[in-house]
């Protein structure tokens, strides 16, 4: 596996053949499910350790129990993406948009302003968190987070929501500094 057209930074990224067989398995369901070996993981591939970490914590966070919707997640994931301007992101993320929701436009209003989007009452105080916690966390307060309780989030949702956040805006500027770039895949689905 090359990591040409992954990312900028020269890292040594072994062939598939040469990982471990639950790597090979993993990266075998990725490209069954998805139709691709997504970037991200090639990237992290050249530290077994950092993928299983991320891979991880992506997975509870963006596939685990929680009163957030797979919708919510990506929604999330594409407002943070926005704030930080993180290409690889906002394509991965704003392509799971419109195949989740079935709806083209509303993955480009996440990309480009998640504002004008028609969303309900509980989406827009999530996006908007997610807006201000990225954006200035320092301004976050707890009539923030009672927002979030007044549309209709727990405090359990409400920290899944940050956790989701923090994510987002950490895996962000990995790929931002090591100029990730998305699979091209990503740019044709459903639209």
């Amino acid at each position: 596996m090359s990591n040409k057209n992954v990312v900028a930074l020269d890292l040594p990224i072994p062939e598939i053949s040469d990982m471990p067989e639950d790597t090979q398995k993993y990266f075998q369901i990725c490209q069954e499910k998805l139709g691709m070996i997504p970037n991200v993981l090639t990237a992290y591939s050249h530290n077994l350790k950092q993928l299983e970490g991320f891979t991880r914590l992506y997975n509870e966070l963006m596939l685990g129990e929680s009163e957030l919707s797979k919708l919510e997640r990506e929604m999330v994931a594409v407002v943070v993406s926005s704030e930080n301007k993180c290409f690889y992101c906002l394509v991965a993320h704003g392509a799971a948009v419109r195949v989740l929701s079935d709806d083209p436009a509303l993955g480009e209003h996440m990309v480009m302003n998640y504002r004008s989007a028609k969303l309900d009452q509980r989406q827009r105080a999530m996006l908007d968190f997610a807006s201000l916690l990225t954006r200035t966390p320092a301004l976050v307060t707890e009539e923030h987070t009672q927002a979030l309780r007044d549309a209709g989030l727990s405090d359990r949702g409400i920290w899944d929501l940050s956790n989701l956040i923090g994510f987002y805006n950490m895996s962000n500027r990995v790929a931002i500094a090591s100029d990730m770039q998305p699979n091209p895949e990503y740019h044709s689905q459903s639209r």
